[in-house]
């Protein structure tokens, strides 16, 4: 068995923390393994002072192309991802080793003056980097402004709490702020009706080299099949899409048992990039058919409209 594994790290204190938590876990299971972190500075870090778009910046491999390369020149053995970062093909040299359980998988609205998000005057501005979530937030509030916003969870609270700073509000990832314990913060959790989470939102991935059988077997330990049969379903969906940072998409799988059964529950949204129109599917389909399912609701969504709404 390794003695000895090397995880690469953003230096954030969110990716930290995701980090430290496989590392602990990974210690736990195998006594004598010594696990280090070692830093690594991505795109996605080095632009943290622009408010640009995602997309305009480098997509979906923002926050992962450096750790890739790390783990290609065996510098590092794994990386740990938000799951919602990584693209739904990795190239054949990599392999996903691991989904450890889901944290929570929505998203909460923190306002300077504590009000809800239906309660903010009309013009008031809220902060994100996500067209998913502007777009959803101008379907429910067509009078508010979406004003992008970048940065560590951190850096965004304090643009936020900034005297005479531009935003009004922020939305953030539920699963981000009670791993860094700054539940405090939350003045609302934010519905499901009015918000659809990202694909993958709330779950790691822990990546490793596609040839290492040893470490896959090791990863296989901290794998839960239940986060990972709902993100195959979610991922499948923005995959068939051809969907990226740069079409509001939304998804959000759970799977249910009942006696023996395992069933996965699906709901999906698209929406036009201001959120005048969207598209919502929903279905289900037993736990060992979610790839079929996920595609299945791609077609559906593809069938009532979705390529407009991406013209819209």
């Amino acid at each position: 068995m390794r003695e000895r594994l090397v995880i690469g790290t953003r230096k954030s204190a969110l990716a930290l923390w995701q980090s430290s938590f496989i590392k602990e876990a990974l210690q736990g299971l195998f006594p004598g393994l010594h696990v280090d972190l070692k830093h690594i500075i991505t795109l996605g870090d080095r632009t943290q002072d622009t408010n640009a778009a995602i997309p305009e910046i480098g997509g979906k491999g923002l926050f992962t192309a450096e750790l890739e390369e790390a783990l290609l020149a065996h510098e590092i053995d794994l990386a740990v991802h938000s799951l919602k970062d990584l693209p739904t093909a990795l190239a054949p040299q990599f392999s996903i080793g691991a989904i450890p359980a889901r944290g929570p998988a929505d998203d909460v609205f923190i306002s300077r003056s504590g009000k809800r998000l239906e309660e903010l005057p009309a013009g008031s501005a809220v902060g994100t980097s996500s067209l998913r979530r502007s777009s959803q937030i101008l379907h429910h509030r067509p009078d508010l402004r979406a004003l992008h916003i970048r940065g560590n969870v951190d850096t965004r609270l304090r643009k936020l709490r900034a005297a005479g700073g531009e935003y009004d509000a922020i939305v953030l990832a539920r699963a981000g702020i009670v791993r860094l314990g700054l539940e405090r913060e939350i003045t609302h959790a934010i519905s499901l009706e009015e918000m659809l989470p990202a694909p993958g939102q709330g779950a790691l991935a822990v990546e490793c080299r596609a040839e290492d059988s040893e470490l896959l077997g090791m990863l296989s330990k901290i794998h839960d099949p239940s986060t990972a049969a709902e993100t195959t379903a979610e991922r499948a969906f923005l995959r068939e899409l051809g969907a990226g940072c740069n079409t509001p998409v939304a998804a959000l799988a759970t799977v249910e048992s009942s006696g023996s059964s395992r069933e996965i529950v699906f709901r999906g949204r698209c929406l036009s990039p201001r959120g005048t129109d969207l598209v919502e599917v929903s279905g289900s389909a037993p736990a060992g058919e979610a790839e079929a399912l996920g595609i299945t609701m791609a077609h559906q969504a593809m069938s009532r409209g979705f390529k407009r709404l991406c013209a819209s």
